[in-house]
């Protein structure tokens, strides 16, 4: 196998923090481009969350199937192909036991969050039609310094600590009870080296230091960290966020730790970081 990497969706947070900490393995591909320099995948290109219905809900199936297949189309143009795709805690849909482990039934909501399975089968059923290799990566949420373009809808927990930093008003859902996993950047950019680096192929495998925390304690403790004034509000979750996500949720993160991936950075060490660095 080729030593380097085509990484397909570079540009987005994951994706260009994964090409900056591997710079000689990488070999980045243009939007536009679906033809693989390697054959040796990583594709991060998807939407982000399932908001996306209200205005365009044309785009996850877009963005998460379509442009996948045309990609695809030109992998099995190669030879020992080995597809390593970046899916999402979401494709669990609701669930009332955590931490959820790889071999749990996946039954989501939303139209981000159905897409992404629906690319996993996909993926699943052209590599066995093609005699090609794959390896599914679902990742937790994500946090990092190095993500810009943070919202109430993407990576809401970084959005609500900039507005600690501005002072203003935090709106937490349900008292801020409920229960996520976050995994700071640099140690899901390691988990993925483990994974695809791995001789072990076609299985799925959470990426997760397996810590889930109550949203409402890491915001006070960013709040105190900064002395901010900000104020906090708790408010019900709105219909539509309780109907695509489960209140509590923490992946588990066993086959992992089994690939001998180590986590290095806690919860609040990633929050540290991300006050440091903004």
């Amino acid at each position: 196998m080729n030593e380097k990497t085509s990484v397909f969706g570079s540009s987005g947070f994951v994706g260009s923090s994964y090409v900056k900490y591997n710079p000689d393995q990488c070999i980045s591909i243009d939007r536009e481009d679906n033809k693989p320099r390697t054959n040796n995948v990583l594709y991060f290109i998807s939407t982000i969350h399932n908001y996306n219905v209200y205005d365009n809900p044309h785009l996850d199936i877009d963005t998460n199937l379509t442009k996948l297949i045309d990609v695809l189309e030109e992998c099995r143009k190669l030879e020992n192909v080995t597809f390593n795709f970046i899916s999402s805690w979401f494709v669990y849909g609701k669930t009332d036991q955590i931490p959820v482990k790889e071999t749990a039934c996946c039954n989501p909501s939303g139209f981000y969050s159905i897409t992404k399975l629906a690319a996993e089968q996909l993926l699943k059923s052209y590599c066995k039609t093609f005699n090609m290799d794959y390896r599914i990566l679902r990742l937790t949420n994500i946090i990092g310094s190095n993500d810009k373009k943070v919202s109430a809808k993407k990576n809401a927990l970084q959005y609500m600590i900039n507005l600690l930093r501005e002072n203003k008003e935090i709106k937490l859902y349900d008292n801020g009870e409920p229960i996520r996993d976050f995994m700071h950047v640099s140690d899901c950019c390691r988990a993925i080296n483990t994974v695809i680096n791995t001789t072990e192929k076609n299985f799925i495998v959470n990426i997760s230091n397996s810590n889930g925390m109550k949203i409402g304690d890491i915001i006070n403790y960013a709040k105190d960290k900064l002395n901010s004034t900000s104020k906090i509000t708790h408010i019900p979750a709105p219909n539509f966020h309780k109907s695509v996500q489960s209140k509590d949720f923490c992946l588990d993160n066993s086959k992992l730790l089994e690939l001998k991936y180590v986590p290095s950075v806690s919860v609040f060490d990633a929050v540290d970081m991300i006050l440091e660095n903004q």
